[in-house]
């Protein structure tokens, strides 16, 4: 098996964020340290360390939803993290110098582990794809690597519903072209559905459904049509709604819940909106 699936399987991170270990090496195979992407082992012999901490399977899946507050980062761990909650690069790590003068020391930002419960700080939960430090909402966390791999994989297409403001007012000739998708900086955001709901204090309300998620997706569309982003709220990914939980709060998804998110995985790359 290789070891960016065997780590997301037991609880560790997403496959993506373990191709990242990988290359910081700090993943290592009895004892051995490895930077070999897609390194297979045997899951029947073989002892992964990740931080010099034994890896064990899995035996019991968690899955949280997590109402994320603004001034959040979404990480478990901020030392290794940039600020949207990315695992930084190596050049990004070899940059951060220890601070001599401690009362220059910044204050630590709030992560995800700073609101989840006593139950789940010593289980292997992490966000299920991210949301940026300004941003709020709908946030899943879970130890079910297969299944984070799944929701946030490029060809899922899995529409997520967002409400936004942005500073003014806009055309309906910007929101056709937010609709078609658009290229900042040479990166091509896809197609959107956007609806405005109102005007509040002369600002522009709208509901927003984008299908890819990348990163600072739908604040860097407004920019493409000139127009900051000013509130940024998840309220809904598929048909899995965030309610009335309130800011920082959370709750263990039912049954019913887990079982759609599942049915979503199993329609990955078929799901063309």
């Amino acid at each position: 098996m290789r070891i960016n699936k065997y780590l997301a399987e037991c609880g560790v991170c997403s496959r993506r964020n373990a191709d990242e270990l990988v290359k910081q090496g700090r993943v290592s195979v009895n004892k051995k340290v490895i930077r070999e992407l897609g390194y297979d082992i045997d899951v029947d012999k073989d002892v992964v360390f990740v931080d010099g901490k034994k890896v064990v399977k899995v035996t019991h899946y968690d899955y949280l939803l997590f109402n994320k507050p603004k001034g959040c980062v979404t990480t478990m761990d901020d030392s290794r993290d940039n600020k949207s909650g990315r695992p930084k690069t190596d050049a990004e790590l070899a940059e951060a110098k220890p601070v001599e003068n401690p009362d220059e020391k910044k204050r630590p930002r709030r992560t995800v582990v700073d609101y989840i419960g006593n139950d789940y700080k010593n289980k292997r939960l992490y966000p299920v794809g991210r949301l940026d430090y300004d941003s709020e909402g709908l946030l899943l966390l879970t130890n079910d690597g297969d299944l984070t791999y799944k929701l946030t994989h490029p060809s899922s297409e899995i529409p997520k519903t967002y409400i936004v403001k942005i500073e003014g007012t806009i055309e309906e000739s910007d929101l056709a072209i937010l609709r078609k998708g658009v290229k900042v900086d040479g990166v091509k955001y896809g197609h959107s559905k956007v609806k405005l709901t109102g005007i509040e204090d002369g600002n522009a309300r709208l509901e927003v459904i984008i299908f890819e998620g990348k990163n600072r997706e739908i604040r860097r569309m407004f920019e493409a049509v000139e127009k900051k982003v000013i509130f940024l709220k998840r309220v809904a990914i598929g048909d899995l709604k965030l309610g009335g939980l309130s800011r920082g709060g959370y709750r263990e998804l039912n049954e019913i819940e887990i079982a759609y998110l599942k049915q979503l995985c199993e329609n990955v790359g078929t799901n063309k909106q």
